[in-house]
């Protein structure tokens, strides 16, 4: 697991060992999980458990902003080429 950001009482991880489609998981007071590309290229929430509305939304906030640097880590991460 490796924290890709930290801010706003949030933390986005990406694993080593996970699987497509690129995504990220943030933590809070709970954990989320957001697709770095949907199916119109912008993140999706894929789901939320424990997490604050508040939380999911800043989560979502933060990855909007920074998708292109998140999934430029995954493919870092997982060997892929961009």
């Amino acid at each position: 697991m490796v924290t890709v950001y930290r801010a706003d009482g949030l933390r986005v991880v990406i694993y080593s060992m996970d699987h497509e489609p690129a995504h990220v998981h943030v933590y809070g007071s709970g954990h989320a999980k957001i697709d770095l590309s949907g199916l119109e290229g912008e993140p999706v929430l894929v789901w939320a458990e424990g997490m604050k509305h508040g939380e999911v939304r800043r989560a979502m906030k933060i990855v909007n902003a920074r998708r292109l640097e998140f999934l430029t880590r995954w493919r870092e991460l997982h060997g892929q080429a961009q």
